[in-house]
């Protein structure tokens, strides 16, 4: 007798898929089935009244209405639970499964000739292309892993003679009635995902058999309705993820050993940090959510893990053979099976996209790091023998690594009578390059200097990778961005926070331009970019208009994908710096934000006029033509400016080629760039001593640079005369001229003797205090400089030196004296003042134990000469104070009474330092675990072009 067969097709309506599409075709294919169907029913889970009129309209001999929420295990048991409907065999099918007309025969044969098998399942193919396989078996690993046997591969039957599975995917199986009845069905704590992986291990646990059908094939469009839907939207790729790790951990609960039970539950929450970490490492903090979603279902779901264990056991006991896991081991993918299909490059599929060798060695880039290290070292030759630099900006670091990270951290601060607060973002740069030099931190920014040029030229080379394919304009690009003025004069007058930006922009340029296409890329740029903020936040105006017109771009040309990625880039930024945002807004100060960090130096540089702003327009950042008056003092300089010329001319040609797209955003970038320098110039929100300090021009000069050199090599490489190498060429060696010119006063500053770096002092204090602050941290000492116009500036420095990492503008960038400015200047005056009394012992109660009277600034005044000798008088003729003697520091006196402990930190004041540590560790470890390269990161950059933006076309 010919089985009856009764199909299901379960509908429920989504906004994002045309389902009454779906469901016309699924149920127009069972019509025209070769062996119909004996009965049909259609659940229809929501109101969709088009859904109900398609479904009415049908040859289907039952039409359920179910809740919009009823999950497909649901509606199956709706469907046959309590129907006597005298079927040998059950069809379980969704709106987007449309069977080939041979599909139900082929199936039913297979079934009625293997009595031992429980169901069989088909070949599910893509919805528009029956060649591409989207399900034909599936196993898991040791671990409960489902793992697809031959998912997203093209059919060109290699799998058809397979047959034993472990489980198939739940659409399109054919199940003999009693086996359904016996296997109590689906399991609803899958939510909705592996119900087929699940329902095969059950069947086999029960003694049956799972058969697959290759020749039946089924045209699925991955609606969702049955199985995991496709992860077209990031809600649908969530909702698969979520629904796997449920899947995953319940089956885990159901499968296991009841001992093992409790063990199992006890780890959920342990691997879900765990599975946290794995997810950040491999570029997916998407998965994040919906993992630890997941975990908390699988901790709360104990009915539901209890109701499918006692199933099992139920089913096995009413069997008359019964499986054994020993015997399931065979159909499981092995760890070696599960590598071998992770590792499968698709690269080489037809159409794909392969990235063009680098050629770092054979391009030449190589040579031209080489190059520009024999120039810095010929440039600043002493500095090999140098152990710490000084002058300008420059100061030496602090002497061990913990005391690197503790003027990074939240806390009291080396400066100032008891200031406690945040750290400025740039310590925390400082302290990563002084730990590269644990034994001597002070050391490292001397190697920093001397490899500043090949760094320089290393960056520039990588980032013009993001513009051209040219191996000639890739060295172009290096040796221009090691050549740029701004560089060279921040090298040669000691500003080192203008070193670190110009070198870290180029690499925020590699890994920014990329930074929608992978997380690798986002990861990465989030903390070059918080270096870059930290060393320069002039440019975070600049910053944030780049970031949005990336967000802007994300969502219209791109569809939203990658907006995630690109709102993280300022995330470790922001975390940084809110601490010193929230301590600026407390006091007043928001304009001191703006202030470069480090020492406070009021350097040369351009004057805040048309003229100065001119030499800005041509890329130079000082009054004295980037050196060239001083090299040339008698002679004509009015051609100096002229050498950036064709460096401009090239850039403003980039947005007229082919690729105007990517020259369009790298003359805005240009724009940008000189509009921060243009605001920059002659504004000044921090001082030092009496001296106002205004804000250095070329961190904006830098970003305008790297947007004008990015202009100029896409004009060479897409739009100036392709077909005439000559022009290019000729082109090109204008702009390098123009470089190496502007570069010869620079260059050669410290052979002459106007550069203003030296071999510094290892403190900056006298010996004797530096010997004992190297012994304790907390040794105080007030620093009295005469001022030239009259008058004394006081600074208390804790410890054995200032350090460049201990500078905060929490202090060079008030408004308004605070109670501790007030009282540092009544201790000075009543120092300096011979009638003061007891001023020594409220000294010596502040724990301050010493008192350096340094020199002014040279030439020095008649009015500072004054003040130094009466402040030398009066500080001699005080009992409680010991001459220790004049030493190149200035005149020091140690203060005989018992010196105090310095003031402790409040706990309060502890427990924000912890708690803001905590957060911005977090928050960087993160990003640089998304930093980190994987296996699988660096095969999707391998099937993507390295040159961003060639003509906006899609995934550049």
């Amino acid at each position: 007798m010919p089985a009856r067969v009764h199909a299901l097709v379960v509908v429920r309506p989504d906004g994002r898929t045309p389902a009454a599409f779906h469901l016309r075709r699924t149920l127009a294919a069972l019509d025209e089935q070769a062996r119909p169907v004996d009965a049909l029913t259609v659940v229809v889970c929501g109101g969709d009244d088009r859904l109900h009129e398609v479904a009415a309209a049908s040859s289907a001999t039952s039409v359920i209405t179910a809740p919009a929420s009823t999950g497909y295990a649901a509606a199956a048991v709706l469907a046959f639970d309590g129907v006597d409907d005298e079927a040998d065999v059950r069809w379980l099918l969704a709106q987007d499964t449309a069977p080939e007309p041979d599909a139900l025969a082929q199936l039913l044969g297979a079934l009625e000739v293997s009595p031992s098998v429980a169901f069989v399942a088909p070949k599910l193919v893509r919805w528009d292309d029956r060649a591409d396989i989207v399900s034909l078996g599936v196993s898991m690993t040791r671990f409960g892993r489902s793992v697809g046997l031959a998912d997203g591969e093209l059919d060109q039957g290699q799998h058809d003679a397979l047959e034993d599975v472990l489980g198939a995917d739940v659409r399109g199986i054919l199940i003999r009635a009693e086996a359904w009845a016996s296997l109590g069905g689906l399991d609803s704590g899958l939510a909705g995902a592996d119900e087929g992986l699940d329902l095969g291990v059950r069947a086999r646990l029960a003694g049956a058999r799972v058969s697959l059908v290759p020749g039946a094939r089924v045209a699925v469009a991955g609606d969702g309705v049955a199985g995991i839907p496709i992860p077209l939207t990031p809600q649908r790729r969530r909702r698969a993820v979520y629904a796997e790790r449920v899947a995953q951990l319940h089956r885990r609960l159901v499968y296991a050993p009841a001992f093992a039970v409790p063990l199992h539950w006890l780890t959920i929450l342990p691997l879900a940090l765990w599975r946290t970490l794995v997810d950040l490492i491999r570029k997916l903090p998407g998965r994040i959510a919906s993992e630890w979603a997941a975990a908390a279902v699988a901790l709360v779901a104990v009915r539901s893990v209890w109701r499918s264990r006692r199933q099992i056991a139920r089913t096995r006991e009413g069997s008359d053979r019964t499986g054994t896991w020993a015997q399931l081991a065979p159909l499981r993918t092995t760890r070696a099976e599960l590598r071998e299909r992770l590792d499968d490059d698709p690269e080489i599929a037809l159409g794909g996209v392969r990235r063009r060798d680098l050629r770092f060695f054979s391009g030449g880039g190589a040579w031209l790091v080489l190059a520009a290290l024999a120039a810095s070292i010929a440039a600043f030759p002493a500095l090999l023998a140098w152990p710490v630099l000084g002058g300008g900006a420059l100061q030496p670091l602090a002497t061990t690594v913990g005391q690197l990270w503790n003027d990074a951290a939240y806390g009291q601060r080396i400066l100032g009578l008891d200031t406690v607060g945040p750290a400025d973002p740039f310590a925390a740069v400082v302290a990563v390059i002084g730990s590269l030099s644990p034994w001597a931190p002070s050391r490292a920014l001397v190697l920093l200097w001397i490899a500043a040029l090949p760094l320089a030229a290393l960056g520039g080379w990588f980032a013009a990778t993001r513009v051209t394919e040219r191996s000639e304009l890739r060295l172009l690009g290096g040796a221009v961005w090691a050549l740029s003025p701004t560089l060279l004069v921040a090298l040669t007058q000691g500003r080192p926070t203008g070193v670190i930006v110009h070198l870290l922009l180029p690499w925020l340029f590699f890994a920014g331009s990329v930074a929608h296409r992978s997380w690798a890329g986002a990861g990465a740029a989030s903390i070059l970019l918080a270096g870059v903020l930290a060393c320069a936040p002039s440019l975070a105006p600049a910053v944030v208009v780049v970031w949005f017109g990336m967000i802007v771009i994300a969502i219209v040309v791109r569809a939203g994908r990658g907006v995630t990625r690109v709102i993280w880039l300022l995330v470790p930024s922001a975390v940084l710096a809110i601490p010193l945002v929230w301590n600026a807004l407390a006091n007043a100060r928001v304009w001191g934000l703006l202030a470069d960090p480090g020492v406070p130096w009021a350097g040369p540089q351009v004057a805040a006029d048309a003229a100065g702003r001119a030499l800005l327009a041509a890329g130079i950042p000082t009054s004295d033509l980037a050196g060239w008056t001083t090299l040339l003092p008698d002679g004509p300089t009015w051609w100096v400016p002229l050498l950036s010329v064709p460096l401009a001319l090239l850039a403003l040609l980039a947005p007229l080629t082919q690729r105007w797209a990517a020259g369009v955003v790298l003359l805005v970038v240009t724009a940008l760039g000189l509009g921060t320098a243009f605001a920059a110039v002659g504004v000044s929100v921090a001082f030092t001593q009496s001296v106002s300090v205004p804000l250095w021009p070329g961190a904006g000069l830098s970003l305008a640079w790297l947007g004008a050199l990015g202009g100029a090599l896409v004009s060479l490489d897409a739009g100036l005369a392709p077909r005439v190498a000559l022009v290019r060429g000729v082109a090109a060696a204008l702009v390098l001229a123009g470089a190496v010119t502007l570069a010869v006063p620079s260059l050669t500053a410290f052979a002459r003797g106007t550069a203003t770096i030296a071999n510094g002092p290892a403190s900056t204090l006298p010996a004797f205090v530096a010997a004992e602050g190297r012994e304790s941290p907390d040794v105080g000492t007030i620093v009295l400089t005469p001022q030239s116009e009259a008058g004394v500036a006081a600074q208390i420095v804790w410890g054995g030196s200032e350090t460049i990492g201990g500078q905060t503008t929490l202090q060079s960038t008030r408004t308004h004296p605070t109670s501790q400015d007030e009282q540092v200047a009544a201790l000075a005056a009543d120092l300096v003042t011979p009638s003061a009394d007891d001023v020594v012992g409220d000294l010596a109660r502040q724990g301050i134990g010493f008192i350096l009277l340094a020199p002014s600034t040279m030439p020095e005044s008649d009015a500072a000469r004054t003040m130094r000798l009466s402040a030398t008088t009066a500080l001699s003729q005080r009992d409680t104070l010991v001459v220790v003697g004049d030493t190149a520091k200035g005149q020091l006196w140690r203060v005989v009474d018992d010196v105090a402990a310095r003031p402790a930190e409040t706990a309060s004041e502890t427990m924000t330092a912890r708690w803001t540590a905590l957060a911005q560790l977090a928050v960087f470890g993160i990003a640089l675990l998304l930093a980190v390269p994987t296996a699988a990161t660096r095969r999707a950059a391998r099937r993507t072009p390295r040159i961003v933006g060639p003509h906006w076309q899609e995934g550049r």
